[in-house]
């Protein structure tokens, strides 16, 4: 996959997860990391404090659409890890209306934390929306 130089203006994100195609998602959040910190005293030096760098930490990928045939994808997938959860690698990658891909994340280490269906009720019409939480161990290389 080759990044374009068109603005990162998405309206997709396609996602697979070890060769089994989950479709398109509408919303993406999450994709990000954070180093912890660790903060030092010196005795006798009142200028400042050490701050030093620890853990790397990555937040979970939230993953939103409306509900549509692609669902059945992910029911089938959360069907497989019924004997097993193990950690996997994903592809996210953002699309343009047009359909071209403007940059991908590879994320190492996944596992599903949580799959959200829609509320359904009559007395509020509004769009079925579901919610696939992923799990990751940071980023691998894209090339």
């Amino acid at each position: 996959m080759t990044a374009t130089m068109e603005p990162a203006v998405t309206v997709c994100f396609k996602v697979r997860i070890d060769g089994h195609d989950l479709g398109a998602f509408t919303g993406c959040e999450g994709l990000g990391c954070e180093v912890a910190i660790e903060q030092r005293q010196e005795g006798g030096n009142n200028s400042y404090i050490h701050q030093l760098p620890g853990q790397i930490k990555y937040t979970n990928v939230k993953l939103t659409r409306a509900l549509n045939r692609d669902t059945q994808k992910v029911a089938s997938w959360f069907a497989e890890l019924a004997s097993g959860v193990t950690r996997t690698t994903a592809q996210i990658v953002a699309m343009t209306a047009e359909g071209t891909e403007v940059w991908e994340w590879k994320l190492r280490g996944v596992v599903p934390v949580r799959w959200q269906g829609p509320s359904l009720s009559t007395d509020s019409p509004k769009v079925a929306i579901e919610t696939l939480e992923l799990a990751h161990h940071g980023f691998l290389p894209t090339s």
